[in-house]
């Protein structure tokens, strides 16, 4: 079986808008499956690793339903079949008002100004 990446949307540009690539060849780790991605779509590379060889920080990645963070990161073992995720960070924050949830006991105050 192949190892596969999902794509996210803001990422489809690099990858001739495929939303999920399969590689053509066998990987035994995260950076060798990286690598392939890579070579088979080079302007993916620099926007998912850094100059240094690491994730980039907004990035979250998973093989299957493992966050890449707590299984060795790209030295992540891969196995026949595995699918792997490019997760673009997503961040919020509160707005002015309170925030009032499920349990009475739970309120969010918004941040002074």
């Amino acid at each position: 079986m192949q190892i596969a990446f999902h794509i996210p949307g803001p990422l489809r540009p690099f990858t001739d808008g495929h939303s999920e690539v399969v590689l053509p060849a066998p990987a035994g780790t995260l950076r060798e499956a990286l690598d392939q991605l890579g070579s088979l779509y080079p302007g993916i590379r620099d926007r998912v690793i850094t100059e240094q060889g690491a994730v980039r920080e907004h990035l979250n990645i998973f093989v299957g339903n493992e966050d890449v963070r707590y299984t060795g990161g790209l030295t992540t073992r891969l196995t026949p079949g595995a699918v792997i995720s490019i997760v673009p960070a997503i961040s919020g924050g509160l707005s002015s008002e309170r925030r009032w949830f499920d349990d009475p006991g739970i309120i969010i105050e918004p941040p002074s100004k």
